[in-house]
């Protein structure tokens, strides 16, 4: 679904990706880790389009189709969805009237949707004005479940939540990422960046990267790579790239 060949970026004249190249098939959800700074973020960007992001060489392929120097919406339109770590507040707007307009499934699912993520009192009011830190993140897997991304990215969707809210959001993005049913048999893949690995709890992944200083420094195993990262850090990781 997503292929990132030799991409380099720059944000704020500075090169703060340097050759990334990964693929994420049809079906499968990769995980990446790394120490803050690394350029996490800015790669879920990059994918996505933000003009923040500099594409000064290497390309983005989705789906076959060459998305490197196509805007936000069209990406977006093409399938990908991204739920941000800190997302901005849009007053003005309420968050009822913002899914109604980006929705992309049945809409006798959402009703349904909006109880299961007990954002219903939410509905009416602006897109997270004065919402807590769990409350952003069910708002933001909410507007993510009725865009309906074939696509679907998450930046560090633990942060700021507590257990409560952990739970409804794993199962949420679980959902999203139809991990009920057979890899060969889904449409959705993802890309999520976690610093504690909770997320995991609630869906499997497939492919974990370390991200160190804009570089990929290695891939294998999503479990045993946070295991190795909770034990000893990223010092190692470090080493091995110097």
């Amino acid at each position: 679904m997503l292929e990132i060949e030799n991409l380099h970026v720059e944000v704020g004249g500075r090169e703060v990706l340097h050759g990334i190249s990964l693929t994420v098939p049809d079906g499968q959800t990769h995980v990446l880790l790394g120490p803050n700074g690394s350029g996490k973020t800015t790669l879920l960007r990059t994918i996505m389009g933000f003009a923040s992001s500099k594409v000064t060489s290497g390309k983005i392929i989705f789906n076959g189709v060459d998305v490197t120097n196509k805007p936000v919406h069209e990406r977006a339109k093409l399938g990908m969805g991204i739920m941000f770590q800190r997302p901005p507040t849009i007053s003005g707007l309420k968050l009822g009237k913002f899914i109604t307009a980006t929705n992309n499934i049945d809409e006798a699912r959402i009703p349904i949707i909006v109880e299961k993520l007990h954002m219903t009192k939410f509905l009416d009011r602006d897109v997270n004005a004065g919402f807590s830190g769990g409350e952003i993140k069910r708002s933001e897997i909410l507007q993510l479940t009725v865009q309906n991304p074939s696509f679907v990215m998450l930046d560090e969707p633990e942060s700021g939540v507590d257990v409560e809210n952990m739970a409804l959001l794993g199962n949420a993005a679980a959902s999203l990422l139809e991990k009920e049913i057979h890899m060969k048999n889904r449409t959705k893949s993802g890309l999520i960046i976690t610093h504690t690995g909770y997320i995991l709890d609630y869906l499997e992944a497939d492919v974990g990267y370390v991200l160190i200083d804009g570089y990929l420094q290695c891939s294998g195993n999503p479990r045993e790579i946070l295991k190795s990262v909770k034990t000893s850090g990223y010092k190692d990781c470090i080493s091995c790239r110097k």
